[in-house]
């Protein structure tokens, strides 16, 4: 009976190993069967690339066993993107290249002109013609050595986009008057002034034109509006507007052209007017780059950005262009003058010598404004708004005379040529700050002067 017992133990023994001998057999191949589901989704190909990740994956850890990089886990990504391009192969027509339409390229092709130099100029390099272009490179060497400006290599293309300028243009003087920066592109500006009789006043004609059709739009529309019922009439007297200064005088006294880029087409600004300017003093715009823009603002500016631009540049001209005191002097013509008049010339003094660096450092009095002010009126020299001819005060009735108010007192500002010394302080700050270009080299630096109140503004003097 206990060998029988034994040998039913023995049996039931071999029973349970075969029923899991079973069981593996049965796992091993449920997973053969998830591995090959796996590996044959990984080998599915892509429909953009027509790769496979189980072909990228073998690569990338193709790879990473060759090169055996340093931190494996932190360069997997590069890896794989290094891979991916490697396998990227672009489509090129086998009749025409496709262009390379880079900004880079764009911005060769519309430079390419600049340096391009016409065969007439070559046959007169002999002759010896005088420019109304200054050496910009020079201007540009003296502010390098204060810290300040541009490249050399982006002031020599803007020193030949203004010859372009001066080939182009009936010109007497030109200069460089800065940079402008803005959200979308930048503005060169370059001051100019026309030859005698031959200032084209075509941007102004424009305006004038377009103003003459808004006024007929506006009558025409009075017209209509007649025709129907009339609505009360309002006895509100809007303020006379302020005509702008002649061309050659005041906030107009010079011509302005602006390009984004080097190579690309000069721009005329059309002349600023005194509304423009007062609006312009109330509020602060980023600049688009984009002259058609218009300037979305309180109070509202009346025109777009070619005009909010124009306004700055006189605002800023009028505050900080500056030179030592006795470089230019009045002429002979302005001293004859009445004390009341206002001047509005100086020539450059012959007889200048020069000013010593401390002196230019230390006393703000060695620096003069040499251009004209701008009233709060929006003008350098005062109108009267209320002031009429003889002809127009006889015509009127004897009770328009009555209520025709008071003449206002005429504005003042400071006269030409007035000292740095007497502007007014920003917040218990001169609006002015000096400083030495080198203090390691003082015998060969030079004096730099910097505006506070427009930040970007400089000035140097290399006494």
């Amino acid at each position: 009976m206990e060998l029988e017992l034994e040998m039913e133990d023995v049996t039931i023994i071999q029973v349970q190993e075969d029923a899991h001998d079973s069981q593996d057999t049965m796992l091993s191949g449920e997973r053969e069967l998830a591995i090959q589901n796996a590996k044959a989704y990984m080998q599915t190909a892509s429909t953009k690339s027509n790769l496979s990740l189980y072909e990228h994956l073998a690569r990338v850890l193709t790879k990473i066993l060759d090169e055996r990089p340093n931190n494996a886990v932190d360069v997997f990504e590069d890896i794989s993107k290094d891979m991916k391009r490697s396998m990227f192969v672009k489509k090129l027509d086998t009749l025409r290249e496709e262009r390379d339409l880079s900004l880079a390229i764009k911005l060769a092709e519309i430079q390419k002109d600049l340096f391009f130099r016409p065969e007439e100029e070559r046959e007169q390099e002999e002759e010896v013609m005088e420019s109304p272009l200054p050496n910009i490179m020079e201007l540009a060497y003296y502010f390098e050595q204060a810290g300040i400006g541009l490249s050399q290599e982006e002031m020599y293309r803007i020193f030949l986009a203004l010859k372009f300028l001066v080939d182009s243009q009936p010109l007497q003087r030109c200069r460089f008057w800065g940079k402008i920066l803005g959200i979308g592109a930048n503005y060169l500006v370059a001051e100019v002034e026309f030859r005698e009789g031959e200032d084209e006043g075509e941007l102004e004609e424009e305006g004038e034109e377009l103003e003459k059709e808004g006024i007929e739009d506006v009558d025409a529309e009075e017209k209509e509006g007649e025709e129907q019922d009339e609505p009360p009439k309002s006895t509100y007297k809007p303020p006379p507007v302020i005509p702008k200064e002649e061309a050659g005088s005041g906030t107009n006294r010079y011509t302005y052209f602006v390009c984004t880029e080097p190579g690309k087409p000069w721009i005329k600004l059309p002349a600023v007017t005194p509304t423009q300017i007062v609006a312009a003093r109330k509020i602060k715009k980023f600049l688009t780059g984009q002259l058609d823009a218009p300037v979305i603002s309180y109070p509202p500016f009346p025109g777009t950005e070619i005009n909010y631009l124009r306004a700055q540049i006189a605002r800023i001209s009028a505050g900080t262009q500056v030179s030592p005191t006795g470089f230019y002097q009045f002429g002979e013509e302005e001293a004859e003058e009445e004390e009341g008049a206002i001047r509005e010339n100086y020539e450059e003094n012959p007889d200048f010598e020069g000013l010593p660096l401390a002196e230019m450092i230390e006393s703000l009095s060695s620096w003069v404004h040499h251009t004209q002010h701008i009233l709060p009126q929006g003008r350098c020299s005062w109108f009267n708004p209320v002031q009429k001819d003889e002809e127009e005060f006889e015509e009127m009735e004897e009770e328009e005379r009555e209520e025709e108010p008071d003449e206002p007192e005429p504005e003042v500002g400071p006269p030409l040529l007035t000292p740095l010394s007497e502007d007014i302080e920003i917040n218990d700050t001169p609006p002015w700050a000096t400083k030495l270009s080198s203090t390691l080299v003082p015998q060969y630096a030079i004096a730099v002067l910097r505006s506070i109140l427009w930040p970007g503004a400089y000035a140097f003097g290399i006494g």
